[in-house]
């Protein structure tokens, strides 16, 4: 994984000007307007927290991508880019698009028709109060320290780029995410998520065209990575892969089954952070189209990420060696190498927004999650719909306040990529198991959903102090990360099948709409004149995702 820790502030620093500054002016000023006007749509806690499921299709979806969009993957995959080459595609095609359609075409029913607010109070009416509760925890904590990690990152570029001091520019970034969240709930959120996806792209399309011409377009990016520290296998995915001889170092068995099943299903299918924007679509065809609305521009999201990483690698000589720049300075450089003034005030912008829109998917999560099912599920029940709506902008306060302080213990991690997917190992791998299998095994109990979970997470957190302290030998930390999310799913499926034999189940009456093959018969069709259309099937959109990413693979294979 890329290191991604301080960047070399005093030679990235840019000639930014008036007009710069102007641009970044505009952007916080915008974010704000969006977020007083979707305060007046906010009358009830529904509206709050899920936009009162009233969103088409391409509002969620658009939103569900820009919210995965945060400091790991602009900075993050382009130096996956610089320093592994063509390979890092795997972290799209194999590593999250499959998922997404999986999320859209099998689980998003389940989760959109049971009318939950959130995964755990899903895992509630699967399993039972105290899974609900592990999950709810668990989450928020994630949460946070995500959050922080979104905070954190956003400083060190805001330092490098601007020489704004560390705690200015978490604060401010803080403040600026905190206003427009309380203000309008989720569709604050959503929408700024919206128009911030076209600000990224905005910023890092320039850089990934003025950057092929400077290097001789893609034939001489080719030529040059070829001559280049990398070599030829720069310009592979899977070549070398049945061996480990790679520049991932990684094999297909991992490629396929740690990256592309159990990290990436698990992080996409139960992650309440992006399941969130399909919650607030307007009915179940939509929601259904949320994540595969997304897996379209996430196909193509390697050419702004992944080209820019190589264009950088064979333009910076000293890029990742000793005493040079760090590989996640490759966006950095090109933005200070290629851009004119003003075009440079949207790539910035671009870069904030990309933290941002991380961050505000992070804290709505949490919001929802603490407010529904850790204090009105356990600690006080059947109050007033307004008062449950002012608790959720009180923890959003609490969510960004929190964010700040774990940003501060981000800063103590020499590499917080490794940190960041040390996370997704503990949280999501584990809470994939429990729910693939509740989902599709009827016979599994309330009490191995919540011991399956436990013993999982515990797994996961044990792996890795046990490779930590050297008594466990795997290699690198992607690798130490892939055997960790598969420790933590093999232990959650066995102790999840031995609890279930020596416990009882719930009877089917209780399991309708929630797990495949019981459907709830009194749920009422929710189509819209329209849905049924044969383009907008999740089913064949999803179909189409899954080909366009394989065929994307053929010439880098």
């Amino acid at each position: 994984m890329p290191h991604l820790v301080t960047l070399a502030a005093p030679d990235l620093s840019l000639d930014v000007n008036l007009l710069d500054y102007a641009v970044l002016a505009l952007y916080f000023l915008t974010v704000l307007g969006i977020g007083l006007a979707a305060r007046r749509a906010v009358h009830t806690s529904l509206d709050f927290f899920l936009s009162g499921r009233s969103l088409p299709a391409w509002i969620t979806g658009l939103a569900f991508l820009s919210a995965n969009l945060g400091a790991t993957e602009i900075l993050g995959m382009a130096a996956n880019g610089a320093q592994y080459g063509i390979a890092t595609v795997h972290y799209y095609w194999i590593g999250a698009v499959p998922a997404m359609v999986f999320l859209g075409v099998v689980m998003m029913p389940f989760y959109y028709r049971s009318k939950v607010h959130s995964v755990p109070e899903f895992l509630r009416r699967r399993f039972n109060g105290q899974t609900q509760l592990l999950n709810a925890i668990t989450f928020a904590v994630a949460q946070i320290l995500i959050a922080g990690i979104n905070l954190y990152a956003l400083a060190l570029v805001m330092g490098a780029l601007l020489g704004w001091p560390l705690m200015l520019s978490i604060v401010v970034s803080a403040a600026i995410v905190l206003a427009y969240v309380v203000l309008g709930g989720l569709s604050s959120a959503i929408y700024n998520e919206v128009m911030q996806f076209f600000v990224i792209l905005a910023g890092l399309i320039p850089v990934t065209v003025l950057g092929l011409i400077k290097v001789g377009g893609i034939s001489g990016l080719a030529d040059k990575v070829r001559r280049s520290a990398l070599g030829e296998p720069g310009l592979h995915a899977w070549q070398g892969t049945a061996s480990g001889d790679n520049p991932l170092g990684a094999h297909w068995i991992g490629v396929v089954l740690g990256l592309g099943f159990v990290l990436s299903f698990g992080y996409w299918t139960t992650n309440f952070a992006e399941v969130q924007r399909g919650l607030s679509a307007r009915n179940t065809n939509a929601a259904r189209l949320t994540p595969i609305v997304a897996a379209y521009p996430k196909l193509m999201i390697p050419a702004v990420t992944v080209i820019p990483g190589l264009v950088a690698l064979v333009l910076f000589s000293d890029l990742g060696k000793p005493g040079g720049h760090q590989y996640n300075d490759a966006i950095p450089l090109l933005m200070g190498e290629l851009l004119p003034n003003g075009v440079l005030g949207v790539a910035v912008t671009g870069l904030l927004a990309s933290f941002m829109a991380g961050m505000a998917a992070n804290v709505s999560g949490f919001n929802t999650v603490f407010t529904y099912d850790i204090w009105k599920a356990h600690v006080k029940k059947d109050r007033p719909d307004g008062y449950y709506l002012r608790l959720g902008r009180w923890a959003t306060v609490g969510g960004v306040i929190a964010g700040v302080g774990t940003a501060l213990i981000a800063s103590g991690f020499s590499n917080i990529m490794e940190y960041l997917q040390t996370l997704f190992s503990f949280f999501n791998a584990p809470l994939f198991a429990t729910f693939i299998i509740g989902l599709f095994w009827r016979r599994m109990t309330p009490w191995a959903g919540f011991w399956g979970l436990l013993s999982g997470t515990v797994a996961a957190f044990a792996s890795y102090i046990l490779f930590k302290a050297g008594v466990l030998d795997f290699g690198t930390d992607l690798n130490a990360t892939f055997w960790g999310a598969g420790t933590a799913f093999v232990v959650d499926a066995i102790v999840t099948v031995i609890v279930t034999l020596m416990t009882a189940p719930k009877p089917e009456s209780e399991l309708r709409g929630l797990v495949w093959g019981l459907s709830d018969t009194s749920i009422a069709d929710d189509s819209l004149r329209g849905d049924k259309a044969w383009y907008r099937s999740p089913v064949l959109l999803g179909a189409g995702a899954l080909v366009v990413g394989a065929l994307l693979y053929i010439p880098f294979f």
